[in-house]
């Protein structure tokens, strides 16, 4: 299980904790250190069955200032995965990734849902 985060996000860190709690194991990834790549990226979206705009931090300084939410609607997929992969900031968190599994921003009930503890 691959867990992607911004160490100072206090969702990422009570996402963290949730996943602590229950006995999940994973491998911590800092966003602006290792950013996802393209591939990663396009894949992860494709698993998530997620719109790609749901991928985006939209409550971010970096999302703001690029003016995205009116840039979105007129870009291609591959411009928004660019711009995704060229910026972690840009990357909504955490992103959780477990075999087909991918789950993107914490909402506890969805990961309760989705997720098994290795103990079950």
């Amino acid at each position: 299980m691959l867990f992607v985060e911004y160490p100072a996000c206090s969702t990422c860190r009570k996402a963290k904790q949730w996943l602590d709690e229950r006995g999940f194991a994973y491998t911590d990834r800092h966003i602006r250190e290792n950013n996802p790549t393209f591939g990663e990226l396009r894949e992860w979206h494709r698993r998530s069955g997620l719109p790609l705009r749901r991928f985006f931090n939209t409550s971010g300084l970096q999302y703001k200032a690029l003016q995205l939410k009116d840039k979105l609607p007129g870009m291609t997929e591959e411009e928004q995965l660019r711009l995704l992969a060229g910026d972690g900031m840009l990357v909504r968190r955490p992103v959780l990734v477990d075999g087909d599994t991918v789950l993107v921003g914490f909402r506890p009930e969805e990961w309760a849902q989705k997720l098994r503890p290795a103990a079950e």
